[in-house]
């Protein structure tokens, strides 16, 4: 399939960001997904990872807590409360005949929040998350699941080897499952490559499986090692009683992109100015799931007690921060920290060095959605648009809308298509969104929700009243 701009110039993507669901897609997802494509009539789709939620009860037999863990072996203590909840036992059948349950209820997922899209034929192209891999199926599986939906984009990759037969099917615009190209030609119907959608996998956590078959090692000599620990080195205990640290951030921190792929980000501009016959790198975008550091960049450092700061983590741990109003543009939200990696692969500046690129858009952190310029290179975000996982109030879950113009595809509009505008201001379940919406796990989060005004009053009035109430029973007693 040819992606082209229109004849009037232009070129219109949607990017959905953190679906992050069970094989039952909420139905509010999946009224968010079809009003955006009926308002917005794009071109693209882009899903940017954390299509699936991988630690959801439906896969408590063959759920992943790293990539080489045993499946089933290691469930999240929150899996197995939610599984409680909803009478989800696991199963005593045999491991092959829980990853094809799994894989059909992934495929069942797959078919709910691509529904919108085939039925009005918009093609798609999909990248990968942290909690994708967690259900037990892998990228490059999920991969080609995917490819069994018309209209998808998803590029096949070949490893590449001497075989006389992968090297004639090996692909340029293909590095690995969830990074590759997706080049837009001109309008004119004659070939030439006018921008390219890049499409990046961010990698899931940081650090390499231990023992054989993924077991964890079996030494760990204090708590204060946890921090320099990776998951897959921790014996069960001590991820078991310290699964915020271990678990949903990881003991050594998120992913990046390979280091293939960043090579790719380079190379794939050499073969589309190739293509082109002039050598000259063209206006590129790149979308992926974790963002780098250098979306700090986009903020300012603040006192901590400033109304609405969030607290930077793990390598930003221990200062706030605030959108820089000057490098962000009008509408911009930031509804928490950057889940960034604790190491700067340097993945921005390779794009800048390999010349074209104009921005990167992520997902990831659910409550996000600005859009800023970092020395004329635009970093951005989609907030989630899923409901069933964390994120903001339902009004501001939504989807991205970009408009690319041909003369100038570095000159994008974009804007928000939230559930507020699309559909109304009350999801189906607003006390699961409300829980979402102010969820407390660590002591930062803790200190974001008391920087907000609305909930440090409640806070300090709720307070007064029990002090009340207090000092007037001890008053009566006496």
């Amino acid at each position: 399939m040819t992606l082209r701009f229109r004849e009037n110039g232009t070129f219109r993507v949607l990017q959905m960001a953190d679906i992050q669901d069970g094989p039952d897609v909420n139905e509010d997802t999946i009224r968010l997904i079809r009003e955006a494509i009926a308002v917005s009539d794009p071109d693209l789709i882009v899903l940017t990872g954390d299509q699936i939620r991988g630690y959801d009860p439906a896969y408590i037999d063959t759920f992943l807590r790293r990539r080489g863990d045993r499946p089933g072996a290691h469930v999240r203590a929150i899996t197995k409360f939610e599984a409680a909840v909803q009478g989800v036992k696991p199963s005593d059948d045999n491991a092959a005949a829980a990853m094809n349950r799994t894989r059909e209820k992934v495929r069942a997922t797959f078919s709910s929040f691509l529904e919108p899209a085939t039925t009005a034929g918009v093609p798609f192209a999909a990248t990968y998350g942290n909690h994708d891999f967690q259900c037990g199926v892998l990228a490059d599986e999920q991969d080609d699941m995917y490819r069994e939906f018309p209209g998808c984009l998803n590029r096949r990759c070949i490893p590449d080897t001497p075989s006389a037969l992968a090297a004639d099917h090996n692909d340029p615009l293909a590095c690995e499952p969830g990074t590759f190209a997706l080049p837009v030609e001109a309008s004119d119907g004659a070939g030439r490559i006018t921008m390219s959608v890049m499409m990046v996998n961010s990698g899931d956590y940081a650090g390499e499986t231990g023992g054989e078959d993924g077991e964890p090692g079996s030494h760990v000599e204090s708590p204060v090692q946890l921090a320099s620990q990776t998951a897959d080195t921790v014996p069960y205990e001590l991820y078991a009683s310290h699964s915020r640290a271990l678990d949903l951030a990881d003991s050594a921190g998120y992913g990046t992109p390979s280091p293939e792929a960043i090579q790719w980000l380079h190379d794939v501009q050499r073969h589309l100015g190739e293509r082109n016959g002039d050598g000259r790198p063209v206006p590129a975008i790149a979308f992926q799931h974790i963002p780098p550091q250098e979306f700090y960049q986009c903020l300012r450092e603040v006192p901590a007690w400033t109304p609405y700061a969030v607290e930077g983590t793990r390598t930003f741990a221990g200062k706030c921060y605030l959108l820089d109003e000057s490098k962000c543009r009008p509408g911009s939200l930031l509804g928490e920290s950057i889940g960034c990696a604790d190491v700067n692969c340097g993945e921005v500046e390779a794009m800048r060095k390999a010349g074209g690129y104009f921005a990167l858009f992520a997902g990831h952190d659910h409550k996000n959605a600005f859009v800023g310029n970092v020395d004329g290179f635009d970093l951005g975000y989609a907030p989630t648009c899923g409901f069933t996982s964390y994120g903001p109030k339902s009004a501001l879950r939504g989807i991205r809308l970009f408009t690319f113009h041909e003369d100038d595809p570095a000159a994008y509009d974009t804007r928000m298509l939230t559930y507020g505008e699309l559909i109304g201001r009350h999801s189906g379940n607003e006390v699961r969104v409300f829980v979402g919406d102010h969820i407390v796990t660590d002591g930062a989060s803790l200190r974001n929700e008391l920087r907000k005004p609305k909930v440090a009053a409640t806070v300090a009035l709720t307070g007064a009243a029990l002090a009340h109430v207090v000092w007037h029973g001890l008053i009566h007693r006496k």
